[in-house]
C-alpha cells in the first residue's frame, strides 16, 4: 500500500526495504522498525483527521464566544441608552451595576455618552431630601447605590479618573458621608459612597490626594471611623491611610496640632475598641497609619507621649500571631518611638 501523504517517510521505507534480506518462508523483505513506521503511516490519516476535527471545534467555540461577546456589548449599549429614559432607568442601573466588572470599557461609554453622567447625578441629587430628616427606604437606597456603583466604575478607570475629578463629582457624595443614621439603607449608602472615594485613592495618584485635601474628606472619614459599621470603618481608614502615605497628605495632617490631634484621637479610640472586638482588618490599617505618622518628626514626638498602651504591650500579640507583616510594622513603629531613635 502506497501512502502519499508523507513522501519523505515513504522514500525511507522503499530504501530500507531494498537493503533487507528476503525471508525464506514468506518471500518478502521484513524489518520490525520498518513495520512500525508503516503502521504509524497507516494511522496517520485518522490522527490528522482527529486533529483537524479538534481545530474545527475550537474555531466553532471561539466563534460562539465572539458572538456572545458581541451580544453582550450590544446589550451594554442598549442599557446605557435606557439610562436616559426615566421609566427604564431603574432596571438599567441594576443590570449595568452587575455587569460593570465584566466590561472593561464601560467607564468610557458612560462618560462619553451624551446625557448619561447627568442622569447618574440626577439619581444622586434626587435622594438629598431623604437624608434629613432620615427617611431613606431600602428601595431608594438600592437604586442610588447602583448609580454610585457606576460612578465608582468611572472613578476607577485610568482614562476617566482625571475627568471625574475635574468635574468635582466626588463632592456630590459628601452629603451621603455626612449622614449619621444607623439604619441599613443609610449604612449601605455610606459604604457605597466610600467605595467611590476608595477607588480614587487606590492607584496612589497625587492629583487625587491634592483634590481630596482641598475638601472635607478627612473629617468625614474620621467620623465614620468612630461611628460606622466595621466594614465602613475599614474603607474609611483605608482612605485616610492612602492620604497619609502620600507625602503631601502626611505633611497636611501634621501641619497643625488640630489636624494631628483629630486623627490621633480617632485612632486612639479605635485601638481601645479593638481590644474588645479584635477586628484584624481594622487593626492592620490602624498600625499602618501610626507607622506612617511616626515618620514625621513632629508627629513622632507627640506619639511618644500618646501612643495607646495596647500597642506597646502584648495585647494584640495573639491576634497578630499569623500576620508576620503587621507584626513587623508594629515592631518598626515601636522602634521609631524609642527615645534613642531620632529618625526612622
Amino acid at each position: 500500500m502506497q501512502h502519499n501523504n508523507n513522501p519523505q517517510l515513504q522514500q525511507y521505507l522503499n530504501h530500507r526495504s531494498q537493503q533487507l534480506p528476503m525471508s525464506a518462508s514468506t518471500g518478502t523483505r521484513s524489518d520490525p522498525y520498518t513495520a512500525y513506521a508503516a503502521a504509524l503511516m497507516s494511522n496517520q490519516m485518522p490522527l490528522q483527521q482527529n486533529f483537524q476535527q479538534q481545530q474545527s471545534q475550537q474555531q466553532q467555540h471561539e466563534q460562539v464566544q465572539h458572538k456572545l461577546a458581541q451580544l453582550d456589548e450590544e446589550k451594554i449599549y442598549t442599557l446605557v441608552l435606557e439610562l436616559l429614559n426615566p421609566n427604564l432607568r431603574e432596571q438599567a442601573l441594576l443590570e449595568l451595576s452587575k455587569k460593570r466588572e465584566q466590561y472593561d470599557d464601560l467607564a468610557l461609554i458612560l462618560w462619553h455618552s451624551f446625557g448619561v453622567m447627568s442622569a447618574l447625578l440626577q439619581e444622586i441629587v434626587s435622594v438629598y431630601p431623604l437624608l434629613s430628616p432620615p427617611s431613606l427606604t431600602g428601595i431608594a437606597s438600592n437604586r442610588v447605590c447602583n448609580a454610585l456603583a457606576l460612578l465608582q466604575c468611572v472613578a476607577s478607570h485610568q482614562e476617566t479618573r482625571t475627568l471625574f475629578l475635574s468635574a468635582h463629582i466626588p463632592l456630590f457624595l459628601y452629603p451621603f458621608l455626612n449622614t449619621t443614621s444607623k439604619t441599613r439603607p443609610f449604612e449601605y449608602l455610606r459604604l457605597t459612597s466610600l467605595g467611590v472615594i476608595g477607588a480614587l485613592v487606590k492607584n496612589d495618584n497625587p492629583d487625587v490626594i491634592n483634590f481630596l485635601l482641598s475638601t472635607e474628606i478627612i473629617p468625614l472619614c474620621l467620623r465614620i471611623m468612630e461611628t460606622g459599621s466595621e466594614l465602613s470603618k475599614t474603607v474609611a481608614i483605608f482612605i485616610v491611610q492612602k492620604i497619609l502615605l502620600d507625602e503631601t497628605g502626611l505633611l497636611y495632617i501634621c501641619q497643625t496640632y488640630e489636624r494631628f490631634y483629630a486623627v490621633a484621637t480617632v485612632l486612639n479610640n479605635m485601638v481601645n475598641n479593638l481590644v474588645e472586638t479584635q477586628a484584624i482588618r481594622l487593626l492592620k490599617h490602624v498600625i499602618r497609619c501610626y507607622l506612617r505618622l511616626s515618620e514625621n518628626p513632629r508627629a513622632r514626638e507627640a506619639l511618644r507621649q500618646c501612643l495607646p498602651e495596647p500597642l506597646r504591650d502584648a495585647t494584640f500579640s495573639q491576634a497578630l500571631k499569623e500576620d508576620i507583616t503587621t507584626k513587623r510594622c508594629l515592631a518598626q513603629l515601636l522602634v521609631h518611638l524609642s527615645d534613642n531613635v531620632q529618625a526612622p
